[in-house]
């Protein structure tokens, strides 16, 4: 999941027209959801799905507070996996990425292509520039209210909790965005879509399917952990002034270790092995950048959320985001201090 970045043609001509390409591309496809639902020849499992988009929209909107507006009221078939792959580029010993800066979505970490080969193209490069560069597909992505987004083809396969939980992040972007702090805009947008997810399935799905869920979040907190862990090791490893032969060296050992707290951790997961394509990957500092962008301030907007209740919370968040880095960050801070997470089996008690 991300946000639409358009950069002006004067910086960056080339990744202009592709972004511009390809949202006119969207715009394009897009055909309604009621049309499709009452077409007879069109397939029924989709219509299903697209069904229940209409309802999931009007949770998000009563539930949940967000937009009421025509987004997610159309549909585009894409003849890919993935709208948008995103480039993620770090120094070769910094944990922080790189960021590029456009009007829409201000300086982000990540420049996203709609198109593969491109993508691909730009990672290359930045490798070759010396880089640590991680590339990977993302099924959604927000215009941040610019335009109303359809449901895409990429978002569906996952099956209702999926899409649910994909039309709560995406609108939380709609409802709040920081321009330039992609970690604070991440991170609300990833609490809006627990809580969401959460009382969508409390109301829609069953017991087996909350607990599962909960199984899930609880797992994705642990390997969150980790990842904040090892930017933390590799940040003393960085700031150590060894050479750069040494800091090699210190760096994979710093991975080696990541991996080895990996299999301890997925040791008590009662054979679950989702991470593990993640971490048969290349590891380096913009892998793990690419998961703290979404991890960061998790824990602190949890504990607040689980403090004050929705209506607050996004009272709260609003105010945040009006202070300058330093402050926000200051105040995220003092909300982390007091972050602690609830057990597997309990659902978050805010509420209003």
């Amino acid at each position: 999941m991300c946000v639409l970045a358009v950069a002006t043609a004067g910086c960056a001509a080339p990744y202009y027209w592709q972004a511009i390409g390809g949202q006119l591309e969207l715009l394009r496809k897009r055909e309604p959801i009621e049309e499709i639902i009452a077409d007879p020849v069109a397939d029924p499992k989709l219509k299903t799905t697209l069904a229940r988009v209409e309802a999931i929209r009007r949770f998000a909107v009563d539930e949940l507070y967000l937009p009421s507006n025509d987004s997610y009221t159309t549909y585009v078939e894409l003849d890919r996996p993935y709208v948008v792959w995103n480039v993620v580029a770090a120094g070769e010993f910094s944990v922080d990425p790189q960021r590029w800066c456009f009007p829409f979505a201000g300086c982000v970490g990540y420049r996203g292509y709609f198109d593969k080969a491109a993508a691909d193209r730009f990672a290359a490069k930045l490798v070759e520039d010396g880089l640590d560069v991680e590339s990977g597909g993302s099924t959604a992505y927000s215009t941040l209210g610019y335009f109303n987004d359809p449901v895409l083809s990429t978002m569906v396969d996952g099956g209702e909790q999926y899409v649910a939980s994909l039309l709560f992040h995406e609108l939380a972007h709609q409802r709040l965005y920081v321009k330039g702090d992609s970690e604070f805009s991440e991170a609300f947008a990833m609490v809006v879509e627990e809580i969401g997810t959460e009382r969508w399935l409390s109301q829609n799905g069953t017991p087996a399917d909350l607990e599962r869920y909960w199984a899930r979040r609880q797992r994705r907190v642990q390997f969150g952990e980790l990842i904040a862990a090892q930017q933390v090791r590799l940040r003393a490893v960085y700031a150590s002034g060894a050479p750069p032969e040494q800091l090699r060296a210190d760096k994979e050992r710093a991975f080696d270790t990541l991996r080895r707290e990996y299999e301890a951790l997925k040791a008590s997961w009662e054979g679950n092995t989702e991470y593990d394509a993640w971490f048969a990957q290349p590891l380096n500092n913009a892998t793990l950048a690419s998961v703290s962008t979404y991890t960061r301030w998790v824990p602190a907007l949890r504990a607040r959320l689980k403090e004050v209740g929705l209506s607050a919370f996004y009272v709260d968040a609003a105010a945040i985001a009006e202070l300058d880095a330093a402050q926000r960050e200051e105040r995220l801070r003092e909300w982390e201090a007091g972050a602690s997470e609830p057990a597997a089996s309990g659902a978050s008690s805010a509420s209003g």
